[in-house]
């Protein structure tokens, strides 16, 4: 919080009235992404985009931003408050397991016959590659995954034919 609050153009006065604690800070920053659209949510939630295509560009979002590679915030957070009775890891908690909901819904429509196995297994294949684009500083990283995913899709959907 210190540090928050020399870098922000507000004083500690002011900081603590809004954010009584680094939770609320922290959750206040994770809600803000949600809301703003700045997460892999958008991408499953669009309605420009058939939904094979919304599942393959929770790959995609990884190159949305050619500068720092920075993961995925919410299993940031989980780290950085590794309780699972945290106010931060609860609710990072549940935004995984909302991206994992969105993706039953889109598989459950294409007719996928294991939508809950397969929605973890995207779910998976999207944080290891948020993980590991950080790590390796890439942000195109999530074209490996998407290859997986193109495959999986084909595997998990009754007579696909690709988007």
């Amino acid at each position: 919080m210190e540090k928050v609050a020399e870098e922000a153009p507000v004083s500690k006065r002011t900081l603590y009235a809004h954010f009584r604690t680094k939770n609320d800070l922290v959750i206040a920053h994770l809600q803000s992404l949600v809301l703003s659209g700045a997460t892999l949510e958008r991408a499953l939630t669009r309605e420009d985009a058939s939904l094979w295509e919304r599942i393959l560009m929770l790959f995609d979002q990884l190159t949305a931003d050619a500068g720092l590679v920075r993961g995925c915030p919410f299993i940031d957070a989980a780290a950085e408050f590794p309780d699972p009775e945290s106010a931060v890891h609860s609710y990072a908690r549940e935004q995984k397991l909302r991206m994992a909901q969105l993706i039953a819904a889109l598989v459950t429509e294409l007719g996928c016959r294991e939508p809950l196995a397969f929605a973890e297994q995207m779910a998976t294949l999207a944080d290891g590659a948020a993980s590991r684009a950080k790590v390796f500083g890439e942000a195109n990283y999530g074209r490996h995954a998407r290859a997986a995913a193109e495959v999986l899709l084909e595997h998990a959907l009754p007579d696909s034919d690709g988007p």
